[in-house]
């Protein structure tokens, strides 16, 4: 038993170690693992499972949906290598310290589940906060904008405005109700949004 611990420990050292390099020279990557819509997948492949729904699959209720969202949430390749790791260097450990084999295997699993939810959180914090720096065209509302070229009234075409958002200069397409054209250089309020990148406009009050 001391072989296989030994193995797991190397094998997934070896794998994290590569990916860290990787991931120093610009080449790494997590691959999530998926299941929604009779389909899984996995780095971006898309394995078809027929003709059952896991993805809205119920078991007992919502809180058997949400706990398979929250368990393929923290499940991705970097967890999962994590998890044979210290399930690896966990059980021998347990077992250079002389204990049973079955409680060394016990302490080993609980080694591992706890780097997989550590890593999968780790990696859904990071993930997060990557989409924070994404500018999020619903905070226009409100904002202050200045036409670009000029939007037509009664919604009868699109212009283009400049709005400052998250600290950037973004163009977007703009619509707008009033009934006169908005000339290019005008001051606009953002009442609304259209379509991801169209925004609805109207007159700034003086």
């Amino acid at each position: 038993m001391m072989t296989f611990f030994v193995v797991c420990a190397a094998a997934g050292g070896t794998i994290m170690v590569l990916q860290l390099l990787l991931s120093l020279i610009g080449l790494g990557g997590d691959h999530d693992i998926d299941v929604h819509d009779g389909h899984v997948d996995f780095g971006g492949h898309s394995i078809d499972m027929g003709d059952h729904d896991f993805g809205d699959y119920h078991l007992a209720g919502d809180h058997a949906d949400h706990g398979s969202s929250a368990f393929f949430g923290v499940l991705s390749f970097r967890s999962l290598v994590a998890a044979v790791t210290f399930f690896g260097l966990g059980g021998t450990a347990a077992l250079a310290s002389d204990l049973p084999v079955s409680l060394s295997v016990a302490i080993g699993c609980g080694c591992g589940a706890g780097a997989m939810v550590l890593v999968g959180w780790l990696m859904r914090l990071l993930h997060t906060l990557g989409e924070e720096g994404n500018v999020q065209i619903e905070r226009a509302v409100g904002q202050t904008a200045t036409v670009y070229l000029s939007v037509p009234g009664k919604r009868k075409g699109a212009g283009k405005v400049t709005v400052k958002l998250q600290n950037r200069t973004m163009e977007y397409q703009a619509i707008t109700s009033n009934a006169k054209e908005l000339p290019t250089g005008a001051h606009v309020v953002v009442v609304g949004v259209a379509s991801p990148d169209t925004l609805e406009v109207a007159e700034a009050s003086d």
